[in-house]
């Protein structure tokens, strides 16, 4: 690992880390920038994995006035998080991914149209963790993200815009917890079994911290409507183009 590509993963890392934690797109910088220094598909997807951690890390004390007083309601999906990417990972291990290749682009693309058209939540059903089917679309999603991951992040948000009510900032904190929590999950794993490269995994893992840590600050200072219009957006752009990299 030269010494420019050790700057180029941190500050990737420091862009992947702000994208993550405000619209949940960071391996959209991440991951190419592993692919840029010489890692193969699979050997970056792990590291990618680990190193994102660090931007949970960040983004989770970023978001301290969001979470105040909601561990609680945390809880049970930091768990279905936790077991579900940790299922992910383990079937990544075991399984080719060219599955989830395919699916990922109409995932992604369901998860972004939901940020864009985000219906009216019933006050009811506003009390996120108490939901067992809220849960269980954080377990899928989180089984999804240690499997293949690209904008897990977004699905995520989407479920918790959706099935919560909550405004953006808090969604996002919410979004950030669980999918931190699903990424070390199946961190644990990869650091184990899968081939993690830890050499470039510490620069990534830096500029992550750094982004993610910045990244709430940017959604809590911001239009709320029009930053959930710029993910979802996004999140189209980038489902169309992994469609034409799946199918094309």
């Amino acid at each position: 690992m030269s010494a420019v590509d050790v700057l180029l993963l941190a500050c990737a890392g420091v862009g992947a880390g702000l994208s993550g934690s405000i619209a949940g797109l960071a391996s959209l910088v991440s991951y190419p920038a592993l692919l840029a220094v010489g890692l193969g598909p699979i050997a970056a997807n792990v590291t990618n994995t680990t190193a994102l951690v660090f931007s949970t890390l960040g983004a989770t004390l970023g978001s301290r006035p969001e979470l105040a007083g909601q561990g609680a309601r945390l809880r049970p999906l930091a768990v279905a998080g936790a077991l579900g990417g940790a299922t992910g990972a383990a079937l990544l291990l075991l399984t080719p991914s060219d599955t989830f290749e395919r699916i990922a682009p109409w995932l992604i693309g369901v998860a972004s149209l939901a940020i864009l058209v985000r219906p009216r939540v019933h006050p009811e059903h506003r009390r996120p963790g108490t939901g067992p089917g809220l849960t269980a679309g954080v377990f899928a999603i989180a089984i999804y993200g240690g499997y293949f991951g690209a904008a897990a992040g977004v699905m995520l948000l989407a479920l918790m815009l959706v099935a919560t009510g909550e405004p953006l900032a808090r969604s996002n904190a919410f979004k950030n917890v669980v999918l931190g929590v699903a990424n070390a999950a199946a961190a644990v794993g990869f650091a184990v079994l899968g081939p993690v490269h830890w050499d470039a995994a510490a620069p990534l893992a830096i500029g992550l911290f750094a982004g993610g840590r910045l990244g709430p600050i940017v959604v809590r200072r911001s239009n709320a409507t029009l930053l959930r219009t710029l993910i979802g957006l996004a999140g189209v752009a980038l489902a169309v183009k992994l469609a034409f990299d799946a199918y094309g």
